[in-house]
């Protein structure tokens, strides 16, 4: 994680782009203001010596939504240094990021549609029958899931949860696993993907970006 933090800020620099506010928690690593217009940036690197790009860990739907308007900059590193880097438009990167979507979107469907179908039966068949769950119950069907207060908040009784509140639960559940088994684990961009990408300009790399991110934006209006 440092080399890749390292590494960002080199880019950052590089071609003049600005660290957001509570980047991580947005998943945006930098933004370029141009024509009055900000954009994100997705901010990555590769060694020539590699079969592609690696991307992330556990890649599911979120992933694919925030990248369907983010912009690219791939470095490629042969060592410490910077031997080259490509723009990726939001168009030029939707061919890879609908290609997995693809191959995920099934089993989150999946995720969508069967837990409405699980009944009382079903719940009470894995967590046993009761008038009334406690808290206890709840945090030990979904752990921590649920943060604190959406604890709290889904209390339709006193200090605890109804059947069919539990059912809920039960059903948000269902929903995680299903989801949590769908995502993949670091799919690779293809090098002949990257490398069909445009260059930049190693003379004048942040004009090069804003004139390329200028005309995408001329052509997407």
């Amino acid at each position: 994680m440092a080399q890749d933090d390292a590494r960002e800020n080199q880019l950052v620099d590089l071609f003049n782009l600005e660290r957001p506010a509570n980047r991580v928690r947005h998943g945006v690593d930098a933004v370029l203001t141009v024509s009055g217009t900000e954009v994100e940036f997705e901010l990555k690197s590769v060694t020539t010596a590699r079969g592609g790009l690696s991307t992330v860990r556990d890649l599911g739907k979120d992933h694919i939504e925030k990248w369907r308007n983010k912009h690219w900059i791939v470095a490629f590193y042969d060592g410490v240094k910077i031997q080259e880097c490509k723009y990726g438009s939001p168009d030029a990167m939707a061919f890879w990021v609908n290609k997995i979507w693809s191959s995920i979107k099934p089993d989150f469907d999946i995720a969508e549609h069967v837990p409405p179908l699980l009944t009382l039966k079903a719940m009470e068949s894995v967590i046993g029958k009761k008038s009334f769950y406690s808290l206890n119950d709840a945090k030990a069907l979904h752990k921590a899931q649920y943060t604190a207060s959406q604890y709290k908040d889904m209390m339709d009784v006193k200090e605890g949860y109804s059947p069919d509140r539990m059912l809920e639960i039960f059903r948000h559940r269902t929903a995680y696993l299903i989801e949590r088994g769908s995502t993949l684990n670091n799919p690779h961009i293809p090098m002949a993907f990257l490398e069909a990408l445009p260059s930049l300009d190693k003379k004048e790399p942040a004009k090069s970006l804003r004139k390329l991110v200028r005309a995408w934006l001329k052509a997407s209006k």
